[in-house]
């Protein structure tokens, strides 16, 4: 099957006084029609930045100094400013982490949703309006004639975040990136939007990438997952793989610190002490410092080891092969 996205080898750093950010450091994934990848790390992994780097939304000093990303073959590095202005919204669409950020608050939900379509497509603001309202009906906003008339201010922070999902929703994108669109959330507004995202992504046959720090959420909604650690990829594999048996240290790691892994009046399972900065990673495997499974081989680069059926993880020792000897 021939990639919808194919990110090879993306490297996004950013330029500061106190030296290079490698936010992004050799990342390298595909994606096909109809697929979810689930982008999963702490924060300041990098995962939020690949997810920009695709659409060029890297200000400076951040910039791309490496890699290719191709959507359907098409260049998107480099790509003149024209040409990547078409693309945004009409064949790839993101969901950002705060709606209010997202929505115009001095705007109505019609302006902006109608706005949206006229940016792309040559049709009646009265045809605008009825594709949105017809959106914003199938991501469950009750009374949609209604509702399109409201601000931003008049919903709720679920309400509002179905209105962004909608507005990313006006052009059936072949792509979404969704950038932790649950995070805000309560826990039942939470698996609302993400049995609404669920739906749609199966309706419409779009591949979509899920930013998130939360395996569990991530193991509901992806086929695939890719777990980040210090600006690069550190395990690959399918949901239920790495989920099942984890290959790096890390992804156990948060594995185990998920609440509902441990047992009730038990102290939460947490990973020792705090990611290292990108400005200072120690030699060898970044991860070394906080592994228990840690020794003299890490001190070197980790090689990519394949642990079987086109996963693999950064690590000396996987742990998946380690179990099986």
């Amino acid at each position: 099957m021939t990639a919808l996205l194919d990110v090879e080898n993306l490297k996004t750093h950013f330029f500061t006084r106190a030296g290079v950010v490698k936010a992004v450091d050799g990342v390298s994934f595909s994606l096909s029609e109809g697929e979810v990848l689930g982008l999963v790390g702490e924060s300041g992994s990098g995962k939020t930045v690949a997810n920009f780097s695709i659409l060029g939304l890297v200000d400076e000093p951040g910039r791309i100094v490496e890699g290719s990303i191709r959507f359907r073959g098409e260049e998107l590095v480099g790509m003149p400013v024209g040409r990547m202005r078409k693309l945004r919204g009409h064949d790839i669409a993101m969901v950002f982490q705060d709606p209010m950020m997202t929505l115009t608050p001095v705007l109505r939900i019609e302006t902006q949703m109608v706005e949206a379509v006229l940016a792309h497509e040559k049709v009646s603001a009265k045809a605008a309006r009825d594709r949105a309202v017809d959106v914003l009906a199938r991501v469950g906003i009750p009374a949609p004639e209604d509702r399109i008339r409201a601000y931003p201010h008049q919903f709720s922070g679920g309400m509002r975040q179905r209105v962004a999902i909608a507005i990313a929703l006006l052009h059936k994108p072949a792509l979404i990136l969704a950038d932790e669109p649950t995070t805000a959330l309560d826990v039942t507004i939470q698996g609302q939007i993400i049995a609404e995202m669920q739906k749609l992504v199966s309706e419409t046959g779009a591949a979509m990438i899920w930013v998130s720090h939360d395996l569990a959420v991530v193991e509901t909604i992806a086929d695939k997952i890719a777990v980040m650690y210090a600006g690069r990829i550190v395990e690959f594999g399918t949901a239920a793989e790495v989920i099942g048996a984890p290959a790096h240290p890390y992804t156990q790691g948060l594995l185990d610190s998920i609440p509902s892994r441990t047992t009730p009046g038990q102290r939460l399972n947490q990973i020792p002490g705090m990611a290292p900065s990108v400005l200072h990673l120690p030699p060898g495997c970044a991860f070394a410092p906080r592994c228990r499974y840690a020794d003299e081989a890490c001190n070197a680069p980790p090689p990519v080891r394949d642990t079987g059926a086109g996963r693999w993880a950064r690590c000396v020792r996987p742990l998946v092969l380690e179990a099986a000897q």
